[in-house]
């Protein structure tokens, strides 16, 4: 195992984030968050870093745009101990990121309100956010993450009681969850898009 030194929090639902975090900053984690989970942060007087500010790119294309970043990605999929991984790490002056928290918007419950269009639903698709958790999913061996606040208790459990660690174990448990969690989120947009009928071009 190894400390975990710097996460991303990008949060729909709040739920329990403040607690997370303020878990995270006791042991000294940098924390990177998005524009929604920062204010709640800021709010509850805990320091935390704009994502945009971390990238060196404003959030662009209506918000389209935010986490697609080489520097996220790459601090999420790369081999710790892979030589060239190392090298192009430090070529580029990118950081490893040990941690993600990220949950997605409810699309189902947008897709149930009455008179809403196909178009407004894709909208509202997680590209940002889906590309997190797979990047951070595949990496398990190196990065902590999690999608479902219920399980924030027993993640903050763990690291206090491994002085800011997370096991191996519960991090390959937490990907399998990520897996099913975007496999649930795709399949139902395209039941959705299969049920539609589609939009005017």
């Amino acid at each position: 195992m190894a400390a975990i030194k710097r996460a991303i929090l990008s949060c729909y639902d709040k739920t329990g984030v403040v607690e997370l975090a303020e878990v995270l900053r006791s042991f000294g984690v940098e924390l990177i968050c998005t524009a929604g989970t920062l204010e709640t942060l800021r709010e509850a007087g805990i320091q935390a870093m704009d994502i945009a500010e971390f990238t060196g790119v404003e959030e662009m294309l209506g918000g389209r745009i935010k986490s697609l970043h080489p520097k996220v990605h790459s601090g999420l999929l790369g081999i710790r101990d892979d030589k060239v991984h190392i090298e192009q790490m430090q070529a580029h002056d990118y950081k490893w990121i040990d941690f993600v928290a990220v949950n997605l918007h409810p699309i189902e419950e947008m897709a149930r309100k009455p008179g809403i269009s196909v178009e407004e639903v894709i909208e509202q698709t997680d590209i940002g956010g889906t590309a997190m958790v797979r990047s951070a999913a595949k990496n398990f061996r190196y990065v902590t993450l999690v999608v479902n606040p219920e399980r924030y208790s027993s993640i903050m459990h763990e690291i206090r009681a491994h002085d800011g660690e997370v096991p191996f174990a519960m991090r390959f448990r937490l990907a399998q969850e990520a897996f099913e969690y975007t496999a649930r989120y795709d399949e139902f947009i395209a039941g959705y898009l299969r049920s539609t009928e589609p939009p005017k071009e």
